[in-house]
């Protein structure tokens, strides 16, 4: 019977040990994300399964060309896929199909976009400055995404962090390293 007992007590410390361990690295180091929708065609598509890393925003800030999950700014509760394409205090102008981005040090330079599907072209005609706290996102696939264009700039509180792997599906599994997101 003593056995039994420290069986089941080993058993029970080793599943809370685990749960620990599971709830430490799903709610502070990286989080599972599923893919609705077709707005980062061909990057990521619908079904795509992906791990976003949570910690890396916190040693550094997120890079121009990355691709974030953050939260919706116009309802929280909404989960959204985009990649960065202002940083905070540029100002950024999409206009005939291009996109430009001015810098902090006034220096504009037209954006080279090796991501999005050949001969794509970006719609829309604005210009926004961005704040201190704040980045421009827009999805690759720029005729199907609802992005800055539309409801403006992402609040550096809402980024949740930065996709890292793709999981699913699995002929598609792939590690996302930074060179993966560097763009002219």
């Amino acid at each position: 019977m003593r056995q039994i007992l420290l069986f089941v007590a080993e058993l029970a410390e080793v599943l809370v040990v685990s749960l620990l361990a599971v709830f430490l690295v799903r709610y502070f180091i990286a989080q599972p994300f599923l893919v609705k929708g077709s707005s980062m065609e061909p990057t990521f598509t619908s079904g795509n399964y992906l791990i976003i890393d949570e910690l890396a925003y916190r040693f550094r800030k997120p890079e121009r060309g990355e691709v974030i999950v953050f939260r919706f700014p116009k309802d929280y509760t909404t989960f959204y896929i985009k990649r960065i394409i202002g940083l905070p205090g540029e100002t950024v102008q999409v206009h005939d199909g291009m996109v430009t981005v001015t810098d902090t040090q006034g220096k504009a330079h037209t954006l080279g976009e090796p991501y999005l599907p050949a001969h794509e072209q970006t719609e829309g005609d604005l210009t926004l400055k961005l704040e201190s706290d704040q980045y421009f996102v827009m999805g690759d696939n720029r005729e199907f995404s609802y992005d800055s264009r539309s409801w403006g700039a992402v609040p550096t509180a809402n980024i949740i962090g930065l996709v890292r792997f793709r999981l699913w599906p699995l002929p598609e599994a792939h590690v996302f390293a930074a060179n993966d997101y560097r763009t002219n």
